[in-house]
């Protein structure tokens, strides 16, 4: 069984609003194309917050900024063969937004009120357990 590990961000902006995207099906056509946070999958050997200012960097052209805490950390045990541990932070950045179109198809900001209005089905299953704990 092969081992990953994927780094998270929920990125919070000044106004109190939150950053989700929707992966591309063309790219990931095995994934849950709901909203789901920046991030991405690490490079051995980097440490998990150099990989995850480099996959917000490459996914959104936001410069990380600093990191609040660990909102969660989850086991993917859906895919055969692979254990994929999912450590999801809570952040802030600078920068204004240029999605990676191969990557993700759109973004927007939510408040957490719409957050927790989305429906379920509308929303990456693992990002959906952090939103139940976000306050």
């Amino acid at each position: 069984m092969e081992l990953q590990v994927g780094v998270k961000v929920l990125i919070k902006n000044n106004s109190r609003k939150y950053l989700l995207q929707r992966r591309s099906s063309a790219k990931y056509p095995d994934a849950q194309i709901g909203w789901d946070v920046v991030g991405g999958r690490i490079i051995p050997g980097i440490p998990l917050l150099e990989n995850l200012k480099r996959e917000v960097k490459e996914e959104t052209g936001l410069t990380l900024l600093k990191i609040e805490k660990i909102l969660a950390a989850q086991d993917i045990l859906r895919i055969k063969d692979k254990h994929i541990v999912r450590i999801t932070y809570l952040g802030s950045a600078k920068g204004k937004v240029k999605l990676d179109k191969e990557e993700n198809t759109e973004y927007k900001w939510f408040t957490l009120k719409e957050l927790k209005k989305l429906p379920k089905k509308d929303l990456d299953m693992y990002f959906a357990e952090v939103l139940k704990g976000l306050k």
